[in-house]
């Protein structure tokens, strides 16, 4: 441990030269990664100097313990202080460890979440809408913030689909575990008989792309414009202010018109319409990747499965992990820190296990 500490000081050292040479600034690219880069070490650095402190006291208490000298008040007190620098080490270790695992490229990045419903006509539309509830708050339990970019509401208030933005520090480390198909399970209000039916939403987990990631030629793009319709498609506004952009090479498709401006309305739909080409581009790289790993945790698998939320019961269990827990109503309103906790903590074992098994990948 001491020699791979070493070797992470020395590392920041040399980034932080790197950052402080004026001719990598015009190089933005380039900074933005080595930026990152000096941060991924710093904590690197930071949680192995906390593990290294701990080792030796540690190893003080150790001897305090065994030592014929010692009087045995000092014994004692050395004694309990073993367990609480044993467990302070195992945290450390851990926490280390799953640091020294290098990140995803876009772990760092904002993220645009797209939300549909499926199976289970409005009672679908309406889980979508308890889904995009859920992110949000979420979202603000973090200090993040919320945009919604584009939706499509029903006369009941659910959504077809609805489209946000979710800006803050590290959102799509924590947000890609939620790409999949998430199942319900309730009594519909509409429904008289008191009957369980099984509705699904669709939920997709897209890295917002900056300009250095994708490069759209305009000339690739056909813009359109129409009037905006709200729920049941009765038109809302008289101007033609929604907007639809065409991605030629990709036939990728984005409409928005939440907005009155059209030039809001075509910003917001440019934003979105750039992560879905830039998670087009990084499709095929993402299922290589993934068809290494011995299980769809993080893949953003969209036809999976990932979770059932069974309302009668106050149960939800995540499929891919077999973890289920009976705290339905805190999940639903924004507490997701025990699932996505759970999530990564497995992804990051996997990962430290195919790093052992594949040293050299």
């Amino acid at each position: 441990m001491h020699e791979s500490l070493e070797f992470f000081r020395e590392k920041l050292s040399e980034l932080e030269s790197k950052l402080s040479d004026n001719s990598l600034l015009s190089d933005k690219k380039k900074y933005a990664e080595t930026a990152k880069e000096h941060s991924r070490i710093s904590q690197i650095v930071s949680a192995g100097s906390r593990l290294q402190k701990v080792l030796s006291d540690l190893k003080s208490a150790r001897e305090m313990a065994d030592s014929d000298s010692a009087d045995d008040d000092l014994k004692e007190l050395a004694k309990q202080e073993l367990s609480e620098l044993e467990e302070t080490k195992n945290r450390l270790e851990k926490e280390y460890n799953f640091l020294l695992i290098p990140p995803e490229p876009n772990d760092s990045k904002n993220t645009i979440i797209e939300v549909r419903a499926g199976t289970g006509g409005e009672e679908a539309a309406l889980f979508a809408a308890d889904i995009s509830r859920m992110y949000m708050r979420y979202a603000e339990s973090k200090g993040w913030k919320a945009e919604i970019l584009s939706s499509s509401e029903t006369e009941k208030q659910g959504f077809k689909e609805i489209v946000f933005l979710l800006e803050g520090n590290g959102v799509y480390k924590l947000m890609k575990y939620e790409g999949g198909v998430h199942r319900v399970q309730r009594v519909p209000e509409t429904e008289a008989s008191g009957r369980i039916h099984t509705s699904a939403v669709t939920v997709a987990v897209l890295p917002e792309a900056e300009e250095i990631d994708v490069k759209i030629d305009p000339e690739d793009l056909r813009i359109d414009t129409f009037r905006a319709a709200g729920a049941g498609g009765q038109h809302v506004n008289k101007t033609e202010s929604a907007v639809r952009i065409t991605h030629i090479p990709t036939g990728i498709v984005v409409s928005c018109q939440d907005e009155k401006s059209q030039h809001k309305n075509k910003a917001k739909a440019m934003k979105v319409l750039m992560a879905r080409v830039y998670d087009n581009l990084t499709e095929k790289e993402n299922s290589k990747r993934a068809s290494q790993r011995k299980t769809m945790i993080g893949s953003g698998d969209r036809s999976a499965k990932i979770r059932t939320y069974n309302f009668p019961q106050n149960r939800i269990t995540d499929h891919r992990i077999n973890l289920t827990l009976y705290d339905l109503e805190s999940i639903m309103n924004g507490d997701l820190n025990a699932l996505i906790d759970r999530l990564m903590e497995k992804d990051c074992e996997e990962k430290m296990k195919n790093l052992h098994e594949n040293p050299k990948k």
